[in-house]
């Protein structure tokens, strides 16, 4: 099964930098999809972000 959301914990993973940097950048994240505080991020969305290969980031979070 394959997860559509991603977390600070799978950010730290990812970018190699701490749980805080996380959670602020998917703060960052929501304000520029227009996503409410309640709501998640995709994984799918960090990457159009970031600019990060989709497939790259699935590897590393699994």
């Amino acid at each position: 099964m394959e997860r559509l959301c991603i977390y600070p914990k799978d950010i730290q993973v990812v970018t190699g930098k701490s749980e805080r940097y996380g959670r602020s950048l998917l703060v960052k994240i929501k304000k520029s999809f227009s996503k409410e505080a309640h709501q998640f991020v995709t994984i799918e969305e960090f990457c159009k972000y970031t600019g990060l290969q989709f497939d790259n980031v699935v590897k590393q979070i699994r």
